[in-house]
């Protein structure tokens, strides 16, 4: 179903986000405390939402990877 290692990795990142942005490990920012004057809890999904983009990011952009509309 998905072949090549990108496609692997693409859906390893999507579980991870998945699993990121569920309760059990969402519940973990949830204190009382401030990041440079910020609530905790939005502080951290905003975080980890840059950092999921710049993985995915990361992933599709990988120098030396062929992309799909370059000619062969």
């Amino acid at each position: 179903m998905f072949k090549g290692l990108g496609a692997q990795r693409l859906l390893a990142l999507f579980a991870g986000g998945w699993l990121l942005f569920n309760f059990p490990l969402l519940g973990l920012w949830d204190r009382d405390a401030t990041l440079l004057g910020i609530p905790l809890f939005p502080a951290a999904l905003f975080i980890l939402w840059a950092l999921l983009i710049a993985l995915l990011a990361w992933l599709m952009e990988r120098p030396g990877q062929p992309h799909q509309d370059d000619p062969a």
